[in-house]
């Protein structure tokens, strides 16, 4: 079964894997809680009228895939204001742009076999440059959530009691979303941009399965996170299937598993 670690390109899958696996479920619980899932799914969308515009500028699609995702983030920030009462159209305003875009951008360029893999994620194309990227990108998202864990903790549950209670809800909020783009940049690499706002959130619903109390839920989102990235990049090696939709489906049927066995135990 290991003998799949002794090919370089499944090394750098399984390293890249492991730090994704970590960074979306931690920055997923928080968006689970304040009932933000759909943002992750724009960014994504927005992330791939990045890649192909990238491409046909002749810059690392990562760069500019991240570099559009927080311009989109910051869009969907100053929307949020302008539709007070309506704040979900700021996502569908923002997810509409990035499909219109990455359409134009797919149509224009002649590169439709790399958008392919970064539409589902490729193990034989994550590079050593890539790896830099990701650990140097995952390791700013995990200090960033640790560092604001209170206030991201408050602001989830009540965030006008955050506001009384001192924290900077506007800026930790700006922040927060730029991290979501920072998550999608680095794992679009393994899991594509269609499916990691999935491995942000499917990891984290598990957790919320058997956990009693917030803290759990944190730990117990990543290890399902990463239980289904090992086991989708063992699957997708084996039987030559995209890592991203065997990762994905990897943690649905995690979670259905897990669910059937709190079925059965409660009966």
């Amino acid at each position: 079964m290991l003998e799949v670690l002794k090919y370089g390109f499944m090394q750098r899958a399984f390293l890249a894997g492991i730090v994704i696996a970590v960074v979306c479920p931690a920055v997923g619980i928080f968006l689970v809680l304040r009932r933000m899932s759909m943002i992750g799914d724009t960014l994504s969308h927005v992330a791939l009228a990045g890649v192909a515009g990238g491409m046909l500028g002749g810059i690392y699609p990562v760069y500019s895939a991240l570099g559009v995702s927080i311009l989109a983030a910051l869009a969907i920030e100053k929307l949020s204001k302008e539709y007070e009462q309506y704040k979900e159209l700021s996502i569908a305003i923002i997810l509409s742009a990035g499909i219109g875009l990455a359409t134009i951008f797919i149509s224009l360029g002649n590169s439709n076999s790399a958008i392919f893999s970064y539409l589902f994620g490729s193990i034989g194309l994550v590079s050593w440059w890539d790896i830099r990227i990701i650990f140097v990108l995952g390791f700013i998202v995990l200090v960033s959530i640790l560092f604001f864990y209170r206030s991201l903790f408050y602001i989830a549950f009540d965030e006008e009691a955050a506001r009384l209670a001192g924290v900077p809800v506007k800026w930790v909020n700006l922040y927060f979303i730029i991290l979501i783009a920072m998550t999608i940049a680095i794992s679009m690499r393994t899991v594509g941009v269609l499916l990691v706002s999935s491995l942000m959130i499917i990891p984290v619903a598990t957790g919320l399965q058997i956990s009693r109390g917030f803290m759990q839920t944190f730990i117990y989102s990543i290890l399902f996170g990463i239980s289904s990235v090992l086991i989708g990049l063992f699957i997708s090696f084996y039987v030559d299937l995209a890592p991203g939709g065997t990762i994905v489906v990897s943690s649905i049927l995690i979670l259905v598993i897990i669910i059937l066995i709190k079925n059965i135990r409660r009966k």
